[in-house]
């Protein structure tokens, strides 16, 4: 076996390396982290950037004791597009994908979502503890309608947010959840009118302080111990579908068709 990089995986992002990161802000409120993805005229896609911008505020969140909670969000218009596919996104030691997909974290990170959070601004919202969506928020998973796969947790994270017939449903069609049938489904915590996410978010943040750090640590740690076994089963699988699709020619023709902007026209080869 090769010891050279993984084609299948991001390259790491190092804090040497990394460019500066005009498009990831964060700031304290209290006990509380704001992180905000700023990057709208790309749809908050997320390159190398903004990969270590937000790894560098989760870095933060995870190790200063004056902070117990988190909270992420996009911009007004949207959550995030997921992995920016001209430059890549990259990943870290501490986080993995995004800074963020891979993180084993003490402390809840909730996300506060208006607009759209497709691919992996969808799996940003999966691996977050609560999700605040504003009634215009839009959820989906169009890795399929590109030849590719959903590659960072949405092939097991999904299944254990969503009903399993949802799940299946938009990793294999692409179609949009809204942040009302989120709700109804218990995957968005709460539904806020437009504009109103993100300080639904700080007030549930807000709540959360009320409770005791020590406890609040020691029921998420109780609960991700019980979900490692299904984590490494689902990393496993992740990586055998990436693989089947990475070298296929509906991979290249998904890929060509989504910068030409047009219908890709598939072969199943």
């Amino acid at each position: 076996m090769s010891s050279g990089p993984d084609p299948l995986r991001p390259a790491v992002v190092s804090a040497a390396d990394a460019p500066p990161i005009p498009c990831v802000r964060h700031e304290r409120r209290g006990r509380v982290l704001l992180i905000r993805m700023e990057r709208e005229a790309k749809r908050n896609a997320i390159d190398r950037a903004m990969t270590h911008g937000i790894d560098q505020a989760l870095n933060l969140l995870d190790d200063d004791d004056e902070l117990w909670a988190g909270v992420i969000t996009g911009t007004a218009a949207v959550f995030s597009a997921g992995t920016d596919l001209k430059d890549g996104s990259g990943q870290t030691e501490r986080g993995g994908e995004y800074g963020l997909i891979r993180r084993r974290r003490r402390k809840p990170l909730i996300a506060a979502v208006e607009g759209p959070a497709f691919g992996g601004g969808f799996e940003i919202a999966l691996a977050c503890d609560l999700v605040v969506a504003s009634r215009g928020a839009r959820f989906a998973l169009p890795e399929s309608r590109r030849g590719v796969v959903a590659s960072s947790g949405a092939l097991f994270r999904a299944m254990r947010a969503l009903p399993l017939n949802v799940a299946k449903e938009l990793l294999i069609t692409g179609t949009l959840l809204d942040a009302e049938r989120g709700y109804q489904i218990g995957f968005v915590n709460r539904v806020t009118e437009p504009g109103e996410a993100l300080a639904a978010a700080l007030e549930l943040a807000g709540d959360v302080c009320l409770s005791s750090p020590v406890s609040v640590a020691a029921s998420l740690n109780a609960l991700a111990e019980q979900q490692d076994a299904g984590d490494a089963a689902g990393w496993t699988v992740t990586r055998e579908a990436v693989e089947r699709v990475v070298a296929s020619d509906d991979k290249r023709e998904g890929v060509s068709a989504f910068f030409e902007k047009r219908e890709p026209r598939w072969t199943g080869r």
